[in-house]
């Protein structure tokens, strides 16, 4: 096997949390138009608008918001009052402010590898939103680089990995979404590691690819330090 030489970590829900508050942002939503809607309708119509928006807005805070009030006037067939769209505005906003909460094992995990591998952030989102929390967290200086992209696919690791030491070949992303810090670098083939959160958006589900011989699940990232060194 190719030795190691870099390590990438996805942001959102594998250092800090970040789902949690679109869950509570979404119970808000459901409260303002519970006169309209169900709320597991509600949550069904606002996942459809998110599925169809995401190749529009991209992924982040504001593409979510404006899949709310598009799903707001469409439950209300465009009776939506002017104060609930505003109240919706201003809950992304407090969504944009709220501060870093890192998760554990976080900051101790970068910190031990740091140094003996090349670290980087690859994340997706916002550039403003991302590079704020990045700030937030503290954790900006112990990252050989930050990349924050459009999309997480092969071609975009491969591409990423080739920059940031010998190639995907020699590279592990580790995250929380199957869907994009998992499968697409297997595809370009490097190791993907998988550590669940409580909370991951229905987006970002996949199949686990079982059997994979670069393919590990961990119970957090405290376990990580463990597994490179059993590679």
């Amino acid at each position: 096997m190719a030795q190691l030489t870099t390590i990438g970590f996805d942001a959102d829900d594998t250092l800090w949390q970040n789902e949690q508050f679109f869950r509570m942002t979404q119970d808000h939503f459901a409260e303002l138009l519970k006169d309209y809607a169900e709320p597991a309708h509600l949550e069904e119509r606002l996942l459809a608008a998110e599925r169809r928006n995401v190749g529009h807005y991209g992924f982040g805070i504001k593409g979510f918001t404006l899949s709310m009030i598009e799903t707001a006037i469409e439950v209300t067939e465009g009776q939506v009052p002017a104060a609930v769209i505003s109240d919706l505005i201003a809950a992304g906003q407090e969504m944009l402010r709220h501060p870093v909460e890192l998760l554990p094992h976080a900051r101790a995990t970068v910190e031990a590898l740091a140094g003996r591998y090349r670290v980087v952030l690859i994340t997706k989102g916002d550039l403003l939103d991302q590079e704020r929390k990045l700030a937030q967290s503290g954790l900006g200086d112990l990252f050989d680089g930050v990349e924050i992209v459009s999309n997480k696919t092969a071609p975009v690791y491969a591409e990423i990995f080739a920059r940031h030491g010998g190639g995907a070949g020699q590279a592990m992303m580790v995250g929380n979404s199957m869907r994009s810090d998992v499968i697409p670098v297997l595809e370009a083939g490097g190791w993907g590691v998988f550590v669940p959160h409580d909370l991951t958006w229905a987006l970002e589900h996949d199949a686990a690819p079982v059997g994979h011989p670069r393919f590990c699940e961990l119970p957090d990232l405290g376990a990580l330090p463990d597994l490179l060194e059993r590679l």
